[in-house]
C-alpha cells in the first residue's frame, strides 16, 4: 500500500483538545511545511509559508463554498453569508464590503469607536474595579453600530455586546458555549432583519451611505436584493467583527503589563511605533488557529495530494510563529515591523491574499485603526493590575487572558489631546 492510499486516521478530537498548538506540533514533526491528516472526516492538507498563502487564495485551487461546517456559519458567519461564496457570487457580495478599505470609512469607524471609550472611561474611575475585555466590547459595540447606521440605545449596549462575543467566542467549540451562540447569533438577526423591514417599508430610516443603507440597497450578482435574513446577516459581519476587537485590547492590556516599557511610546502617539505594536498584537497573540477550504480539484503541493473536495487548511498561528519568517517569533518585539514593513502573506492573522478581492476580511484595516488608537488610550490611561490570573491557555479556542484583564483605580488621563494615529487603511501591504 502506497503512501496515498494509506488510510488518514481523523484528527479532529485532538484538534479540539489541542486547539492553537495541535497544527504547529503536527508540522514540528513533518519534514516540511505541510501536513496530511483527516479532518472532519475528510482528508486533509495543511500548508504554511507565504507561497502556501497564494497557493490556498486561488479560486482555481481552494473554494469556500460548502467548506465552512454549519456549526461555525450558525454561530459565526451566519448562513449564506460573504465567506461562503466564490467567483462572481464573492465578488458582488464583497463589493458591499468594499467601503470598510477606504481611509475614510476606517477613520469614521474609528472616530465612532474612540469616541464611545472616550465616554465610558469617567463611569469606569467611579467604580472600584472594570474587567476590560467586557468593557471593550461593549464599547467597540456601540462604536460599530453608530457608525454602520444601526440604532442602538446605550443602555442595550453591554447586552448586545455580549451576543457579539457569545458568537465568536463558541463557533470553535461544543456544549454550553456553543449553544449561547446559537441564541445570541438568532437574537440579533432577528433584531435586524426587523431593521431592514422598518427602512425598507419607510417606518425606520437609514442615514444616507452608512452601511445600514448599503446593504438595503444591495443587490446580488443574480440582480436580487438580500432577503431581511440575508441582510441581517451581513450587518452582523460588519458589526461583530468590530465587535470581536475587544479580544486584541485585552491582548493589548496583558502586553503592556508583562513589557511596560512599551507605554511611554505609545502614550506618546508615535505613529510608527503604533502601528508596529498593533502589527505586533496581531502577530504575538492567538485569534485564529487556521483556515480552511476545499480543494477544487485534485491537487498537489509539495509532492503531496489532495483529492478534490479534500479539506485545504492554512496554519494561521503556525505561520505567525514560524521562526523562518519571524527569526524570534516568541519574542514579544513591536519593532521587528520598524526593521521590516509587514507583508501581506506573511503576517495573516486575519487571512492573506487581496482583500479587495479575495477572502482577506476587508475589515482588517478598521481593525487595525481600531486597535492603534485604543492601544494608544490604554497606554495613556491610569490604572493598576491586581493580581489576578492572566494565563493564556492554548487549549482553549478563542483565547484570552483567562481574567479578562482586570483592572482598578481606573484614572482618565487629565489634560492630554488625542492623536490620530489610525492608519488601518494601509493594513498589510
Amino acid at each position: 500500500m502506497d503512501v496515498l492510499s494509506r488510510p488518514l486516521i481523523d484528527r479532529t478530537l485532538p484538534l479540539l483538545a489541542e486547539g492553537y498548538a495541535w497544527l504547529p506540533n503536527r508540522m514540528r514533526d513533518s519534514t516540511g511545511p505541510v501536513v496530511r491528516t483527516r479532518l472532519l472526516g475528510r482528508p486533509a492538507l495543511a500548508l504554511r509559508g507565504p507561497e502556501a498563502v497564494r497557493f490556498f487564495y486561488d479560486e482555481r485551487n481552494v473554494r469556500r463554498h460548502r467548506a465552512i461546517p454549519e456549526p461555525v456559519l450558525a454561530t459565526l458567519f451566519g448562513h449564506e453569508a460573504v465567506h461562503t461564496l466564490d467567483g462572481d457570487a464573492h465578488r458582488a457580495r464583497k463589493a458591499l464590503f468594499l467601503p470598510l478599505l477606504t481611509p475614510d470609512r476606517v477613520a469614521g469607524t474609528v472616530d465612532r469607536v474612540t469616541e464611545a471609550w472616550d465616554e465610558a472611561v469617567p463611569e469606569w474611575s467611579r467604580r472600584g474595579s472594570v474587567v476590560l475585555f467586557d468593557e471593550a466590547s461593549t464599547v467597540l459595540t456601540l462604536g460599530a453600530h453608530r457608525w454602520a447606521g444601526i440604532p442602538l440605545d446605550d443602555s442595550d449596549a453591554g447586552a448586545v455586546a455580549r451576543d457579539m462575543i457569545a458568537m465568536v467566542d463558541g463557533f470553535a467549540t461544543a456544549g454550553p458555549r456553543h449553544l449561547r451562540a446559537r441564541r445570541a447569533r438568532a437574537r440579533q438577526e432577528d433584531r435586524l432583519a426587523r431593521l431592514v423591514r422598518d427602512v425598507r417599508s419607510g417606518e425606520g430610516a437609514a442615514p444616507a451611505d452608512s452601511m445600514l443603507d448599503l446593504v438595503c440597497r444591495h443587490r446580488d450578482a443574480d440582480g436580487e436584493p438580500f432577503d431581511e435574513k440575508k441582510a441581517a446577516v451581513e450587518l452582523l459581519n460588519v458589526v461583530r467583527p468590530t465587535a470581536a476587537v475587544a479580544w486584541f485590547v485585552a491582548f493589548t492590556a496583558h502586553a503592556l503589563h508583562r513589557w511596560p516599557q512599551h507605554r511611554a511610546p505609545l502614550a506618546a502617539g508615535d505613529s510608527a511605533f503604533t502601528t508596529a505594536f498593533a502589527h505586533e498584537v496581531r502577530r504575538f497573540y492567538p485569534f485564529a488557529p487556521f483556515l480552511g477550504g476545499l480543494a477544487a480539484r485534485d491537487l498537489m503541493w509539495r509532492g503531496e495530494w489532495i483529492p478534490a473536495g479534500g479539506l485545504v487548511v492554512l496554519d494561521v498561528y503556525g505561520q505567525n510563529h514560524d521562526e523562518s519568517l519571524w527569526g524570534d517569533p516568541y519574542a514579544f518585539r513591536p519593532q521587528r515591523f520598524l526593521e521590516r514593513p509587514a507583508q501581506r502573506d506573511e503576517l495573516i492573522p486575519q487571512g492573506g491574499g487581496d482583500p479587495a478581492t479575495g477572502h482577506r476580511c476587508p475589515g482588517e484595516g478598521v481593525t487595525l485603526g481600531v486597535l492603534e488608537a485604543l492601544a494608544v488610550r490604554l497606554a495613556r490611561l491610569e490604572y493598576t493590575v491586581p493580581e489576578q490570573n492572566l494565563t493564556i491557555p492554548l487549549n482553549r479556542v478563542p483565547t484570552r487572558p483567562h481574567s479578562g484583564v482586570l483592572l482598578t483605580d481606573v484614572r482618565p488621563p487629565a489634560g492630554r489631546s488625542e492623536v490620530r494615529v489610525g492608519r488601518g487603511a494601509e493594513a498589510v501591504r
